[in-house]
């Protein structure tokens, strides 16, 4: 059941963090944070967060737009951090995941003193005091928030991929290796900088075309 029951039994200003794109063989992975500055926000927000993997994608954006409408409000603050497909393979993906939720909180604006992240693993190195929460997404509003916000943050950086490489498929399967995701490796070929190379399923066509 999501509520604030987590926010409240710290201090100070928390944030809900929480990431995007652990699995798929392309693109970055994208953390989102947020905070909520307060309890009066939208109804359909509060009644409608969720962990993203259980929204429909329609729902997602409506979300989406309420979170930003909350920020420009002066509501909420949401800070959207990336690591590249090459930090991925630089760093391995847990470790790249890290990175990218360092890099939300900080773009915050504001340094949150505790973050509620979602999960069973502390990144090093943190920016604030945090604690993990598992299946954070489907128990606290600033997590579920931050899972809405990193979901659909990346899926629209994978459309925007799709314009520009277009034969892999990316504005239905965001970079999972779909059918249509491996047809367009095995006939174009892997793409530097999009595609991550330390991926099993990708060496593999790597290899191959050796």
């Amino acid at each position: 059941m999501l509520d604030f029951a987590f926010e409240d039994k710290l201090s100070g200003m928390v944030a809900g963090v929480d990431e995007a794109g652990r699995g798929p063989w392309a693109g970055p992975v994208v953390a989102g944070a947020a905070v909520f500055l307060t309890r009066k926000v939208d109804n359909y927000l509060l009644e409608n967060l969720n962990d993203s993997k259980k929204i429909t994608p329609k729902k997602r954006e409506i979300l989406y737009e309420k979170l930003l409408e909350a920020q420009a409000q002066g509501q909420m603050l949401i800070g959207i951090g990336e690591a590249s497909a090459e930090e991925i393979d630089r760093f391995n993906i847990l470790q790249a995941t890290f990175l990218a939720m360092r890099r939300a909180v900080g773009a915050l604006g504001n340094m949150p003193d505790y973050a509620i992240i979602d999960g069973n693993q502390r990144p090093r190195d943190f920016p604030c005091s945090c604690m993990t929460l598992v299946k954070g997404d489907a128990r606290s509003y600033s997590v579920a928030a931050a899972s809405i916000a990193a979901k659909v943050f990346r899926d629209h950086l994978m459309q925007k991929l799709a314009l520009e490489y277009p034969y892999f498929g990316f504005e239905k399967n965001a970079g999972y290796g779909t059918k249509a995701h491996i047809e367009g490796l095995q006939r174009y070929g892997v793409v530097a900088g999009v595609h991550r190379l330390s991926y099993r399923p990708v060496r593999e066509i790597l290899t191959r075309a050796a």
